[in-house]
């Protein structure tokens, strides 16, 4: 705390330049800034903030990309052009790597995604604070270099090199960094550490200032240390003159800065470097619970305190060093893997290892412990990192805790070309009125007679082949064609009515009521069947993603008073439950196929059916029993007081024509 406020009261002596075009994000992040600066200079684009650089004393740059009349690294280009060593900050919500490389070549001294990660942005402003008092220093004691060396050696990394480029001189920080001995350097050019995406244009203007000016160099350098890992230094290079402005030799002082770049743009850089690698995912489960049971000052405190777990526990046989911290109770580890001694099972082992002993820990913060979980997705090879993603969702969605999630980038795209296949031939059939309804009677269970038909949706392709929902729903409901599917399936039943004297049971999911137009389109059947209206039965499909629970039930109030009959559908199992029958007073309650397909021999499924009937029965509602299958559940089910089934015992979907005959 006591830093923080000593880095507050430095910044508060400076002037910032503000850049950024977008009014709404402007004035939310000077609400931030504010914090940190007294004398802020706000420009909306490029241009103007040339000008006010121009204008006025700058200390600091912190600017968007992106924007009118000039861009945010053509105006850095240009300030540099006044003022090599101004630190500049680049904030923006582009990620690719084409801006990240840019700004590099164009000498930031930072780069951070929107929105503010404000535990970052303080990170990286300590980092700037820190160069800013070093050039001051810098400045001051140029000409004394070797007077304070000691004290250079321990706050930068240095070296010095011949009229030649050649090292004749590295501090322990180089050797540390570049991961390369004292005695592997001296001798060797720079180029031993040279990443290989740098631009030709950077050292080109480098030996130029330094050279043929013969003046001070200054700008952000990518690196790569002998194992092949990504690092990023703030250099300063002076020529060292003698008394008649000759140069003897070079010298180079360099901060490291890795730290203030964005943890998710050096996992992206390394898994980007190197043609295979190794990238494992761990994520707190349930961390925004945390954010929100505990707030969010305390839920980083546990963030930060929980990736220094991470390294505690985490085997030397691993190989790893470094713990990315990702936001969000995310982190990561990354390694080339040419450069991996380790067997994969030996890693796999050790991960699940770590897995269980972080599991098993405790986080103690502010005298109180908690219990964090966490899962992991471990990924090799090429598409890493991509893997790896997938993996995390999967683990997620299955409620898994480990898995290895090699090759999920070819599944994915494997399901996404079907998925793309799969939305062709919905368009197809929706443009050629091929969206057709089947209909499966419902009997009942005393007379054994039909009285109901339920209407399920169909699909004719282009061979004339009857594809089940279960094959094009779900994908359809990603695209824009669901609506358009209940539309013809709320037409095909209406039509339906005026053919048969049953009633006819419609399926709508929950989500098609929050539509306005769906429900408008509703309303307009029901105003044009009036007379009909006592035989229509919605049967609603739930989902856990519905938003409004009082818009539904309004919906069903309006509908019943109409004389609609409403069904809850699979009731029993997925997100249906007693309470929600009080909520939504249906007429008829479909009991989950589940239940019914194990009643023969499943006792717990016969006890969950009889509790339901009986629950059923107080409350006046009728209840259907689907996937009724064969005579000996039809027995069951009508001796425990059942009153309708629906099922292949008794007959299959079909169209209304074949019905009848």
């Amino acid at each position: 705390m006591k830093e923080l406020q000593e880095m507050i009261r430095f910044l508060k002596k400076l002037k910032l330049l503000y850049v950024e075009d977008n009014k709404e994000t402007r004035e939310s992040t000077l609400l931030i800034l504010e914090d940190f600066f007294n004398k802020i200079e706000v420009a909306n684009d490029g241009k103007e903030g040339l000008e006010i650089f121009r204008t006025f004393e700058i200390d600091l740059i912190i600017t968007d990309i992106n924007m009118p009349c000039l861009d945010g690294l053509n105006m850095i280009k240009e300030i540099r052009k006044l003022d090599k060593d101004i630190p500049a900050l680049i904030l923006s919500s582009y990620n690719e790597l084409t801006f990240f490389k840019e700004s590099i070549n164009v000498g930031v001294d930072g780069y951070l995604l929107k929105p503010i990660d404000v535990t970052q942005f303080i990170h990286m402003l300590q980092k700037i604070t820190e160069k800013l008092k070093l050039k001051e220093e810098v400045e001051k004691n140029i000409s004394l270099l070797n007077q304070y060396k000691e004290a250079t050696d321990k706050s930068s990394i240095v070296s010095k090199s011949d009229l030649k480029g050649k090292i004749i001189y590295v501090n322990d920080a180089f050797c540390d960094i570049s991961e390369y001995s004292r005695e592997e350097l001296i001798g060797q050019s720079h180029s031993i550490i040279r990443h290989p995406d740098n631009s030709s244009l950077l050292y080109k203007d480098l030996w130029e200032t330094i050279q043929l000016k013969k003046t001070i160099w200054q700008g952000v350098i990518r690196n790569k240390s002998k194992n092949g890992n990504s690092y990023y230094v703030n250099t300063t290079i002076k020529p060292i003159l003698d008394q008649n402005d000759e140069i003897i030799e070079y010298i180079s002082l360099r901060n490291d800065i890795t730290g203030i770049m964005s943890s998710k743009k050096q996992l992206q850089d390394i898994a980007e470097s190197y043609e295979e690698t190794v990238i494992v995912l761990i994520k707190i489960e349930g961390f925004d619970d945390i954010e929100k049971s505990y707030g969010s000052k305390l839920s980083e405190k546990i963030e930060k305190d929980f990736s220094k777990e991470i390294l505690r526990f985490i085997p030397k046989e691993c190989g790893f060093k470094k713990v990315f911290s990702l936001a969000e109770g995310e982190y990561a580890f990354a390694k080339n893997k040419a450069s991996w001694e380790f067997s994969m099972n030996s890693v796999i082992a050790n991960m699940k290892n770590l897995q269980e002993r972080l599991n098993d820990s405790k986080i103690k913060v502010d005298e109180i412990e908690y219990d964090i979980s966490i899962i992991i997705s471990l990924a090799y090879g090429k598409n890493a990192l991509e893997n790896a993603g997938h993996g995390l969702k999967q683990l997620l969605e299955t409620k898994q805790d480990f898995i290895i999630a090699n090759n999920l980038v070819e599944y994915e795209r494997d399901a996404s070309k079907k998925s793309l296949e799969i939305l062709k031939m919905v368009k197809r059939a929706i443009d050629d009125f091929k969206i057709v309804s089947y209909f499966q009677p419902i009997i009942n269970n005393k007379t054994k007679k039909v009285e109901k038909y339920e209407s399920l949706v169909r699909l004719v392709d282009i061979n004339g082949n009857i594809i089940s929902p279960f094959l094009f729903l779900d994908t359809a409901k990603k695209g824009k064609y669901y609506s358009q599917i209940t539309a013809m399936v709320l037409a095909n039943s209406f039509s339906a009515l005026k053919h048969t004297d049953m009633d006819i049971t419609i399926n709508i999911s929950v989500l098609d009521i929050e539509k306005k137009l769906t429900r408008k389109k509703i309303f307009e059947h029901l105003n044009d069947n009036i007379e009909y209206l006592h035989r229509v039965v919605f049967e609603l499909l739930e989902d856990e993603e519905v938003k409004d629970f009082e818009l539904i039930r309004s919906f069903i109030n309006e509908v019943k008073s109409m004389g609609v009959k409403i069904a809850i559908d699979d009731f029993g199992a997925g997100y249906s439950n007693f309470e929600r029958l009080l909520d939504y007073q249906p007429d008829i309650v479909k009991i989950d196929g589940s239940l019914i397909k194990n009643i023969e021999n499943d006792e717990f499924s016969l006890n969950v059916v009889e509790t339901i009937v009986r629950f059923a029965k107080k409350q006046k509602i009728k209840i259907v029993a689907e996937y009724v299958e064969n005579e000996n559940i039809f027995n069951i089910l009508n001796k425990i007081g059942v009153d309708y089934s629906q099922g292949y015992y008794f007959g299959r979907p079909e169209e209304l024509k074949v019905v009848y005959e």
